[in-house]
């Protein structure tokens, strides 16, 4: 099998890429770096600098591939409050763009990671695939667009799309931008410093962590599960915890206490994020494996082994 995955040297698209690479597949990789590193890619992995939007270069890697892990996108929620135009032209121009290459080349699946941003609020828990989104960013919003765009795209031009709206996902290698970093790097990172948790909001809302290896389980099966054809699948663990609680919890793992400051100007986001796994289970066979002390343990692990 050969694959082609977009955003392949950002912290996900390493994972996968690696993983699929020690399993025998051939993998190529595109990536413009502006948040991806190469140097952590497996020296199998056939790496291109490029633009996802490039649709001449997309089309000359695209030879021979079975599939495509559609990865390539601007991550950050506060940033795309400040940015949408730019969030629009990369997350749902680029979708457009890689669609159009597919089709030229001849692709039959395509795997898109959305994200569990796009429910926003809701009445109810867990999170199922069928609640009507609620987008509550510009970043959720063009993730919602990118999942309409593939599917209907898809089925236009005959290409079979999956799309995995996945939650919260972490471990080590998550890079750490000074500016909106991932909550659990932040944390982590704080923590170990000694410094106070800066928490924003009460900390009461709640999150799904799901952990690196169990998303990378979930993007495998989806490449090649049957009866998968449109479906948007949640990936998360299943589980909710709140950011109170995940600042305990690190403590907990490193054997003190950790002292919080609530900023309480800023939002903490939507009030209760938990997915459910039932259609992942049954179509994917998915079931999440580490468990979140367990993962919190290896993202430790790696920043004191890099300090």
């Amino acid at each position: 099998m050969k694959v082609l995955i977009t955003g392949g040297a950002g912290f996900l698209g390493t994972a996968l890429a690696n993983t699929l690479a020690r399993m025998g597949t051939l993998v190529r990789v595109i990536d413009d770096l502006s948040s991806g590193n190469p140097s952590r890619l497996d020296s199998a992995v056939h790496f291109t600098r490029g633009d996802v939007a490039d649709v001449p270069k997309l089309w000359s890697i695209l030879q021979g591939v079975d599939c495509v892990y559609h990865l390539a996108a601007r991550v950050s929620v506060p940033e795309s409050v400040l940015y949408p135009r730019e969030y629009n032209e990369t997350n749902v121009g680029g979708t457009v763009a890689l669609m159009q290459a597919m089709r030229d080349a001849g692709v039959r699946r395509v795997v898109l990671a959305s994200s569990g941003a796009v429910y926003g609020e809701q009445a109810e828990q867990p999170l199922r695939e069928t609640c009507i989104p609620s987008p509550a960013s510009p970043y959720a919003v063009s993730k919602l667009a990118a999942e309409y765009y593939t599917h209907t795209i898809g089925a236009l031009w005959g290409i079979e799309t999956v799309a995995l709206r996945i939650f919260n996902a972490y471990g080590p290698g998550q890079m750490f931008r000074p500016s909106h970093p991932p909550v659990i790097p932040a944390i982590v990172r704080q923590a170990l410093s000694g410094g106070s948790i800066i928490v924003h909001g009460s900390g009461k809302q709640t999150r799904d962590f799901v952990y690196v290896d169990d998303v990378v389980s979930a993007l495998i099966s989806a490449a090649g599960a049957p009866s998968v054809n449109r479906l948007t699948i949640n990936v998360g663990s299943g589980t909710e915890i709140s950011i109170n609680g995940l600042v305990q919890t690190v403590g907990r793992v490193l054997g003190k206490s950790l002292n919080v400051l609530h900023v309480t100007a800023e939002s903490g986001g939507v009030s209760r994020m938990m997915a459910d796994l039932s259609r992942a289970e049954e179509r994917l066979n998915y079931r999440p494996r580490v468990s979140l002390e367990d993962g919190l343990q290896r993202v430790i692990q790696a920043f004191q082994q890099a300090a």
